[in-house]
């Protein structure tokens, strides 16, 4: 119904705002990623939004990414996953870490979001594998296997996530699982 809000933000009041458009002002939820982004009071702000209708409220959400909306629809979709926890997952990570994590199908990084616990991130993981955790740069087929194993054995090592992508991204795109990690291990080691 509303799928996009531009004008004056009014008021900043983390998680909402409210943004004045020709003289309506529109309440809208938002992640803290689009919250951290936003312009000063007072200044143009344009947000891409989601609109939920409840039969106790209305309730806008915004988006500073076509991104961020698409992967809140996403999470929105499975059972026991409403807009607030969906809204949560996104202001505790990236919608590149959410891919990640559903692409190396790590519960572990969706469990440190508050209001996600063990059984709900593994329903996360399992519903949303190959619809969202395609949106990284990792190719498809058997380098994308090779290089998920070689991410985990990395973070099994005791290196952190974004130490071992860092690590993955300076590899040939067709190496070896083996090969991998021992060419992440000199590059980590430096």
């Amino acid at each position: 119904m509303i799928g996009r809000l531009q004008g004056l933000l009014a008021e900043k009041n983390p998680p909402q705002l409210l943004i004045d458009c020709n003289g309506v002002g529109y309440q809208v939820d938002v992640p803290m990623s689009t919250f951290y982004n936003l312009p000063g009071v007072g200044e143009r702000v344009t947000l891409l939004t989601h609109f939920v209708v409840r039969e106790d409220a209305q309730i806008l959400y915004g988006f500073g990414t076509a991104a961020e909306r698409d992967a809140f629809r996403q999470l929105i979709k499975i059972s026991g996953v409403g807009p607030r926890t969906a809204l949560s997952v996104l202001s505790g990570m990236g919608v590149s870490d959410l891919a990640q994590a559903i692409t190396t199908q790590e519960p572990g990084r969706l469990i440190k979001v508050p209001g996600i616990g063990k059984k709900t991130a593994e329903r996360l993981l399992l519903e949303l594998k190959g619809k969202l955790g395609a949106d990284i740069g990792v190719h498809a087929g058997a380098a994308s296997d090779a290089q998920a194993d070689i991410l985990q054995a990395l973070m099994a090592l005791g290196y952190s996530d974004k130490e071992a992508a860092l690590a993955l991204k300076a590899l040939p795109a067709d190496v070896g699982v083996s090969d991998g990690i021992k060419l992440a291990l000199k590059a980590l080691a430096k």
